[in-house]
């Protein structure tokens, strides 16, 4: 059987991810950054390496037998230790590195809707340049682009919980019309089982969304509406979310409790992330569930 090698299997996507392979019996192995990560990919009957891939000599050797590489490590925020530019453009390029000189056969990237290296954005930016190494490689691969991957655990969903749950107004920076295209993890997850096996996708990129475009103020009373809250949106001009006002004393004044937002992540708020919505069917043959058919399960 094919050993699939798995960068990011501990995150939210790679975790749900490593449960449906296990459930299709495939043979993985994970690269984990502790010991602790490395039992828990263990106890799901995978092999393990510790390693990185920002440091790459903690990844020789790691891709040995491996026929696939399914590369989900990624970073939305920076600090001191992780850049865009050190993880996205340093760690994908290491990564390819390694798997070209180990025969590796395909190579997963998972970039982001709306990657270009023109984008003002660095976390938008260093995906592209990432994909670009990707693409540049000597092996065959294969690119998702997604929306918004609801699920279980997303960072998304969790920070709006803790939005709303805490606050006694929602506040959204703008007017909360730029829209989203929301995809199931579970149906993610189905188009890359799908796109790994069938040699149809190989050297494609494709942009992933669910089937709604759906404006952020929606999408907050949707949140709402599936953990049994009903408060009032409350929209803060933008110039003064850029100055922090509202994310730290304006929004302590008013008694709300504002998860940190970092300037590049409010900037990317103000502008549509959507893709057209047929593609999955289009491509993979099946319907992509709707917002509200998987929402509530997410805080269950």
């Amino acid at each position: 059987m094919p050993m699939i090698f798995i960068a990011g299997g501990t995150g939210f996507v790679g975790g749900h991810l490593l449960q449906a392979l296990k459930k299709e019996g495939r043979k993985v192995r994970c690269l984990v950054r502790s010991e602790e990560k490395a039992e828990l990919c263990k106890s799901l009957g995978f092999e393990s390496r510790i390693g990185d891939i920002t440091d790459r000599e903690s990844l020789k050797g790691a891709l040995e037998g491996v026929s696939t590489v399914i590369h989900l490590v990624g970073i939305i925020e920076e600090d001191s230790q992780r850049t865009f530019e050190k993880v996205h453009v340093k760690g994908t390029e290491n990564l390819v590195e390694e798997a070209e000189g180990s025969g590796v056969k395909l190579f997963f990237y998972q970039s982001a809707l709306g990657a270009a290296e023109e984008s003002p954005s660095g976390y938008q930016r260093t995906k592209a340049i990432a994909e670009d190494i990707v693409r540049a490689a000597g092996m065959d691969h294969l690119i998702f682009r997604p929306s918004l991957i609801i699920g279980k655990t997303d960072g998304f969903s969790l920070r709006m919980r803790e939005l709303i749950m805490s606050a006694p107004m929602v506040p959204v920076p703008g007017d909360g019309m730029s829209r989203f295209q929301p995809l199931y993890i579970l149906d993610w997850i189905k188009c890359l089982l799908t796109a790994i096996d069938d040699t149809k996708f190989r050297n494609r990129t494709l942009e992933l969304g669910g089937p709604e475009q759906i404006p952020y103020n929606d999408l907050l009373t949707a949140y709402m509406k599936a953990l049994g809250k009903e408060k009032t949106i409350l929209h803060i001009p933008v110039g003064l979310a850029r100055l922090g006002l509202p994310l730290s004393g304006l929004g302590r004044a008013l008694g709300l409790k504002i998860p940190r937002v970092s300037a590049e992540q409010l900037d990317l708020l103000q502008h549509d992330n959507i893709t057209d919505p047929e593609t999955i069917e289009r491509e993979f043959g099946f319907k992509p569930r709707r917002l509200e058919e998987y929402l509530p399960e997410v805080f269950s």
